[in-house]
């Protein structure tokens, strides 16, 4: 029988994880704290040891799983935390974690990761084996969709296959590739990037592959290229959907033999450069349009990472924004804060631009703003407009909604017993007369904080 650890400082959250792996016919000891856990791990062994990161007290779960890497190195550790960032996402796993969930957890990823974990301690091959040393790199944002971003970056990094980064435009694949690069063996050498879309296909040829002297007028000298310069780093060609056909010849032709030929020139160069490509296209569409090669594709995609857009993560857009007007200020704008009505606008707002929008229209409101902090007044009026028009549809539907769904009433009775409970899972478990498991999925199905519900 497999044994499993559960390290958290809140009972409620222990007792479910045991129930949930006890189902799994998986032997549970559950810690509420750091020092009992370790304890507990010098007594027994545990095939798997899952810990929320933010642990009162003096050791937090990033320490503790160092401890419990150095004590018991077969284990295989699971991290869980409701606050996460691409540098403790990457630490976590640098330090051999096997993987990192966001809070709120889906029960069913919990039970699936913790399969995988063992499955792959029965194998001997841990992912965590596969990461090398990493650095933090400059992506901003804590919501469940960018931590999964964090963690592919966490296990892409240290090989040396092709990424393609896809995400609609302004969503910061440039900043997932020099992550990719940072956090790789090759993140002291060049970081070379290239707009394939803002150059002719002539002028972009010469660019990444050199030309040799005469070969087009103009041409009075050898020159590298971008190829040639990214040797010992990593090439980045984004906007990689906007090549001719003749192009991705040559590229695909490169990226099989890793080697170039300068326009004019005859010889092969070898180079020693990791590819990186991006793109705003659905590359799978435009290959069926005959506008991209397959073959090319393949070789590209060999690792896909899509990057959200902003709507999809709009829990991040206050620290993008913060982070944005901190920049602002430190280029001598006026405005040093943002007020809380323009930031619920700012959460509203769908940006089809992406953080490219979101920055430019902090940037344009903190240099003109009429007084020392940002306000609704100062903000464009296609965010304004948009906020209005939501408020004026969601009024009009109110009028007309009538009675609450079946779903609402659900929800409202689940708040109801949760309160008059004082937000005991269990006892709410028993006054509706379900078990606890199904208790949890009614609370993520209606977007239920437990502990919002006690007074």
């Amino acid at each position: 029988m497999k044994s499993i650890l559960v390290i958290d400082d809140d009972l409620e959250t222990c007792n479910f994880l045991a129930e949930i792996f006890s189902e799994e016919g998986w032997s549970v000891t559950f810690s509420q704290t750091a020092e009992g856990a370790v304890e507990n791990a010098r007594r027994t062994h545990f095939d798997l040891i899952v810990s929320d990161i933010n642990l009162e007290g003096r050791i937090n779960g990033v320490a503790l799983l160092k401890e419990f890497k150095a004590l018991t190195p077969e284990s295989q550790v699971i991290l869980i935390s409701g606050f996460g960032t691409l540098e403790t996402a990457v630490e976590a796993v640098r330090e051999g974690a096997f993987d990192y969930i966001s809070k709120p957890f889906n029960v069913n990823e919990v039970v699936a990761t913790a399969r995988r974990a063992l499955k792959d301690k029965d194998t001997g091959s841990p992912a965590a084996t596969l990461m090398k040393e990493y650095s933090e790199a400059g992506l901003i944002g804590h919501s469940p969709k960018m931590i999964e971003v964090y963690k592919e970056i966490a296990l892409v990094a240290p090989s040396k296959t092709t990424v393609l980064i896809t995400g609609e435009s302004g969503v910061g694949k440039e900043l997932v590739a020099r992550a990719i690069h940072r956090n790789s063996s090759r993140g002291t050498g060049p970081f070379i990037a290239v707009n394939c879309g803002a150059l002719t296909e002539t002028l972009l040829e010469s660019e990444l592959f050199g030309h040799t002297r005469g070969s087009f007028t103009g041409a009075v000298a050898d020159k590298r290229g971008l190829f040639e310069e990214a040797n010992g780093g990593t090439i980045f060609l984004d906007e990689i959907g906007d090549t001719s056909l003749a192009l991705q010849v040559k590229l695909l032709r490169a990226l099989q033999e890793s080697e170039i030929r300068r326009v004019g020139g005859s010889r092969a160069i070898k180079f020693d450069a990791r590819v990186l490509a991006a793109t705003n296209r659905e590359l799978e569409r435009e290959v069926k349009e005959g506008r991209f090669r397959e073959d090319l594709f393949y070789r590209l995609s060999v690792v896909v990472l899509r990057v959200p857009p902003l709507r999809q993560r709009r829990e991040d857009i206050r620290l993008l924004a913060a982070q944005s007007l901190r920049r602002a200020v430190d280029s001598g704008a006026r405005a040093s804060s943002i007020s809380e009505e323009a930031l619920v606008l700012l959460e509203q707002y769908d940006w089809p631009g992406n953080v490219r929008e979101l920055e430019n229209t902090i940037w344009h409101a903190a240099l003109y703003a009429r007084g020392a902090g940002i306000t609704p007044e100062d903000l464009p009026e296609r965010v304004r407009t948009h906020t209005i028009v939501a408020e004026r549809e969601a009024k009009i539907q109110a009028m007309f909604s009538g009675l609450p769904s079946l779903d609402e009433l659900e929800r409202r009775y689940l708040v109801c017993v949760l309160q008059s409970v004082g937000g005991s899972r269990t006892k709410a478990a028993d006054v509706l007369g379900i078990d606890r498991r199904t208790l949890y999925r009614m609370a993520e199905r209606f977007g239920v904080n437990f502990k919002e519900t006690v007074d």
